[in-house]
């Protein structure tokens, strides 16, 4: 198997060949760490490569896949790892024991890491091997990834474009084909934003589904870890991989059942919600209508909805935003390392009482309950991932003006941090794409995200449905310098 054939694989094409003997863990390895060198460093992808851990990992997986071999227990039930000698990434906000970690920010000196987080942890456990730390901006705050002490990930489809954020880099290397899954985490968005930005599938869990656990809290419970994918099936499986309770959790959730294949009811969200002024490309708006109509194809009921709540009464949000960015351990005197935005973010949540910010708490559950009225006629609710197309790297940072920036982000966001306040799960898929012209003349085909989203606990709903989507307008052929 040659090296792009091999990189061209998803995740669980990739593990089956590996069991197969088809190709080696070591082989997976040292295509991707060239594939990291090239490809990698002109999307921006990686903070730090890893490979003396990398190789050591696939070493090892090779040893228990030829053990297997030789004693005839290759195949589906042969007790090993699911993901056995799979290259997977690891976002710079996450801890992993002895590597270098910085959250993208000049304020925090790098340091090796203390433990594995418990996403890292349950990597581990499903065979995976980390091959590095992908770029976040700084503590994974703005939906563009341009720090100040790494790379700036693009999208591999325009590199004059960004890769979003705040998995930015995690989604450049799925896309560029230097892993088949990447793990992220989103906020606000921060999966999603990505995913649509580069092609990829990204789902945020439903609340408490992936534990921030043992060494993380869940605090306002807006947060969450996944993974960014090609295709549906590798997202269902790492879901599978990355469920797992941790004692304590504040928040937990179970996957529920499959569908029973009833025909559904789909709300179609075209207007946006904080943001309602925000405009909304043409491409972007056209892409969740061509959806929609694929549904009724499929059998399905679409109906088009309001917004469920008014853009101001998202401040709560903000609140929470702000705080969330104080929070992080800066020390004073490091202060001024910070990137503006930062900076303003968090005297924004100086500004916050404590009075306050339980009344954004207890604002957040009253939207909670509201949205779960609205939505209670629909099963989905369909939208634009995101109103624009990728956007112009630089184009979104706003140095001299960091409300202008945070308001840029939320007019480029207006749909994604309603399923991060509510705790639904939501997942973005790559079914359109845009024509777009860079300031030098040239063009390029870009991809637009189409999202998806359900009641809270009903992933294994969203995740058949996306799949059925997905069979029936794939986008494997689609890929960086092609169009569909």
């Amino acid at each position: 198997m040659s090296a792009p054939e091999l990189l061209d694989l998803d995740a669980t094409a990739l593990a089956g060949a590996l069991r197969a003997g088809d190709v080696s863990p070591v082989e997976a390895l040292d295509a991707t760490l060239d594939a990291a060198a090239g490809v990698g460093a002109a999307v921006g992808a990686f903070t730090v490569l890893t490979p003396d851990l990398a190789r050591t990992q696939a070493l090892a997986a090779q040893d228990a896949l030829v053990a297997a071999r030789r004693d005839g227990r290759a195949g589906p039930r042969d007790g090993l790892p699911p993901f056995l000698g799979v290259p997977c990434p690891v976002k710079d906000l996450t801890m992993v024991e002895g590597v270098p970690m910085r959250a993208g920010s000049a304020a925090i000196d790098p340091f090796p890491a203390p433990d594995d987080d418990g996403v890292v942890t349950l990597l581990r456990r499903a065979g995976t091997v980390m091959v590095g730390k992908t770029s976040t901006p700084e503590l994974g705050l703005p939906c563009y990834t341009e720090p100040d002490v790494g790379p700036t990930a693009r999208t591999p489809w325009d590199l004059a474009r960004s890769a979003g954020g705040s998995s930015g880099g995690a989604a450049a290397a799925v896309a560029a084909r230097v892993v088949p899954v990447a793990h992220g985490s989103d906020g606000g968005g921060s999966l999603r934003i990505p995913a649509s930005a580069c092609g990829l599938v990204g789902l945020k869990p439903s609340r408490g589904l992936v534990s921030p656990g043992p060494y993380g809290v869940d605090g306002a419970g807006l947060a969450t870890h996944g993974v960014l994918t090609r295709s549906v099936r590798d997202t269902a499986a790492f879901l599978d991989v990355l469920a797992r309770p941790w004692p304590g959790d504040t928040f937990t959730a179970r996957l529920g059942a499959p569908p029973d294949g009833r025909r559904l009811r789909v709300g179609l969200l075209l207007e946006p919600v904080i943001a309602a002024d925000a405009p909304v490309h043409p491409a972007c708006a056209d892409a969740a209508r061509a959806a929609a109509e694929l549904l009724v194809r499929l059998g399905h009921d679409v109906v088009e909805i309001p917004p469920p709540f008014g853009a101001e009464r998202w401040d709560a949000f903000a609140a929470l935003w702000s705080v969330g960015a104080l929070q992080a351990p800066v020390p004073p005197e490091r202060e001024h390392l910070l990137v503006p935005l930062t900076r303003w973010l968090r005297e924004r949540g100086r500004a916050v009482s404590g009075l306050a910010y339980a009344t954004a708490l207890a604002g957040v559950q009253q939207l909670t309950r509201e949205v779960a009225a609205a939505w209670s006629g629909v099963d989905v609710v369909l939208s634009p991932t995101l109103a624009q197309p990728p956007a112009l790297v630089g184009s979104q940072r706003v140095d001299d003006d960091p409300a202008a920036d945070f308001a840029a982000q939320t007019a480029f966001t207006p749909w994604t941090s309603v399923w991060n306040l509510t705790g639904r799960p939501a997942v973005s898929l790559p079914l359109g794409e845009a024509r777009v012209t860079d300031p030098d003349g040239s063009s390029a085909t870009v991809p637009v995200g189409v999202m998806l989203g359900a009641d809270h606990g009903d992933d294994a709903l969203l995740l058949t449905l996306a799949a059925r989507l997905e069979e029936a307008a794939p986008w494997s052929r689609r890929r960086p310098g092609t169009s569909s």
